[in-house]
């Protein structure tokens, strides 16, 4: 038997005391708890290389999980080389890592861990169990997401580490959330180890992007992609309101899948906080909500929220892909066989595998249209306000909820406007402890009443400022009526037909003849003829005696 002090087991906070014998290794913390073994026959292969707290083992099981062992000595490889020899019958190989910094290299996958490699020697290392998600960002880039755990007391302080999937930085203060590879140049979609496949091959072996075939090895390592048995039940392409898209929804036994044309995510029932089925104001389509914690990310966005719409009268004819003794697992909460809409099919379901209550809104509310929710907008998003028992909840963008024990006071108030043309007000509802507010506009004001009653109900402070500003601006309209009323009076200003019969127009002028008759004049000069002139001129003559005179204007 070697025993080691002082070592830490996947970069727990707390030290331990490790110990090799032939039947295998051991861990147990200095400070007492559960003590962590790996038998000899699950000991396939271990590195000794340099690290953070001195020297490093890591150890990597049969069925590929990754085990490390830190704090060791420089002077301990000779103590550790001679256990894995003789009892394990390994090699303990001595690797040393690129410290050059570079950020390109050459990415190489093994049996438990993608290792990108600086001048044939390792940079870093990631096992695949904690990678979570994996999209093609671009042409030539591949996106990995990292597990986040919700708590760092549930993972590596408490023994979990790689072998807790996922879990293994959760108790380090900063993480490791996303990572980005730029892959370019081709590759060929299938390799051939023997010569004589080849020629067969080599014409019907296609040339695509190295970045798909990176991603699609990535997918198949990591176990993101298909895994081994049959999934419990499959819906095709389920419009996502949030996040935006189509995705084929997988259910399996402990985790369910989105698969889209973009984004792929595998998404545990455990980090299923919330599940509310909200039927949409247009009595056309029912809304289901996720809420998720960690929450899934596309790039930099984060939706905390799944937002999926269904159709009412669109129905299903579903058996699902489980044995008796499976259903029986779930003391029946699932069923053999489902016929019924889809959105109570979906809902069903995941209330039986992810064992949460399905939230529904109040029987307490109904707007003026005798709906659910009411229509409202956040900034320029416009959704749906739904009132449950215990909590507000906006939908589809941005998905908010909010809990009516994080309430201190809901404002209600109208935004500029006349009193006559004001048909909307909007509703600002304060959190406690200066947690900020939530401001939702453009409310309809029939909802008005309906909303004060459901208020009250459920006692929530509301302060109704629409009132006031009604009587102010009723106020101050009579105010401005006699003020302009007076200064009418004051100025001798009378109405507008006392205008009309009061003004001139300059363009007439009495007692005068027409400016057409100046050119028949006498002294008018024209190129015509004299007895044409003279003509014209009696004629005009004996029409100014035939014509009568005007009378002038009387006033």
């Amino acid at each position: 038997m070697e025993s080691f002090d002082g070592i830490y087991l996947d970069l727990a906070k707390q030290p331990g005391k490790c110990r090799f014998a032939d039947s295998g290794l051991g861990w147990k913390p200095a400070a007492g708890g559960d003590t962590f073994t790996l038998q000899a026959a699950d000991i396939t292969q271990a590195q000794w290389s340099k690290a953070a707290r001195g020297h490093e083992v890591k150890v990597i099981s049969r069925n590929g999980d990754v085990i490390q062992l830190d704090g060791f000595q420089q002077e301990d490889f000779d103590r550790l080389s001679r256990p894995f020899k003789q009892w394990y019958s390994i090699n303990l190989e001595s690797k040393e890592h690129a410290v050059r910094g570079w950020n390109w290299g050459k990415a190489e996958f093994g049996k438990a861990e993608l290792a990108f490699n600086v001048q044939s020697r390792p940079a870093f290392e990631i096992p695949y169990t904690e990678i979570s998600n994996t999209n093609l960002a671009g042409k030539n880039e591949v996106t990995l997401e990292f597990s986040l755990p919700g708590d760092g007391a549930e993972t590596n302080g408490d023994l979990a580490g790689a072998r807790a999937k996922g879990q293994k930085a959760g108790g380090a203060r900063d993480q490791l959330v996303e990572m980005r590879f730029y892959i370019p140049g081709t590759a060929p979609k299938a390799e051939t180890n023997e010569d004589e496949e080849k020629g067969d091959e080599d014409e019907e072996m296609e040339e695509q992007n190295a970045a798909n075939v990176f991603y699609n090895t990535l997918i198949e390592k990591a176990e993101i992609g298909e895994i081994s048995g049959d999934n419990y039940a499959s819906f095709k392409e389920v419009l996502h309101l949030t996040p935006r898209g189509r995705f084929d929804i997988d259910m399996y036994e402990k985790d369910f899948r989105l698969r889209g044309k973009t984004y792929d995510y595998k998404i545990q029932y455990e980090s299923v906080k919330k599940f509310l089925m909200l039927p949409k104001p247009d009595d056309v389509h029912t809304l289901i909500t996720i809420g998720l914690d960690p929450p899934i990310r596309q790039g930099q966005t984060r939706y905390p929220f799944l937002v999926m719409q269904f159709k009412r009268d669109e129905e299903v004819t579903l058996d699902l892909n489980m044995t008796e003794e499976q259903l029986a697992k779930y003391d029946g909460k699932l069923r053999a066989n489902y016929e019924a809409p889809i959105s109570s099919v979906v809902a069903q379901l995941f209330r039986g595998l992810a064992g949460k209550k399905i939230a529904m809104p109040s029987k307490d509310f109904l707007s003026h249209h005798q709906q659910s929710g009411v229509k409202c907008s956040i900034k320029a998003n416009e959704g749906h306000l739904f009132c449950l028992d215990k909590s507000f909840m906006f939908v589809p963008k941005p998905a908010t909820y909010i809990s009516f024990d994080n309430v201190a006071n809901i404002t209600m108030s109208r935004v500029g406007g006349a009193i006559s043309a004001s048909r909307t007000f909007d509703m600002s509802v304060t959190l406690k402890g200066g947690a900020g507010e939530h401001q939702f506009s453009n409310i309809n004001r029939e909802e008005q009443g309906p909303l004060e009653e459901f208020f009250r109900a459920k006692k929530l402070k509301t302060i109704n400022e629409m009132a006031e500003e009604s009587g102010a601006l009723l106020a101050a309209a009579l105010k401005d009526q006699l003020e302009s009323s007076d200064d009418d009076a004051g100025n001798g200003v009378r109405g507008s037909a006392d205008e009309d019969d009061e003004s001139i127009d300059e363009d007439f002028r009495d007692d005068s003849d027409s400016d057409v008759a100046e050119e028949y004049d006498s002294a008018h000069e024209s190129s015509g003829s004299d007895a044409e002139m003279d003509d014209a001129s009696a004629g005009a003559e004996s029409d100014a005696e035939e014509r009568p005179k005007k009378k002038s204007k009387t006033k």
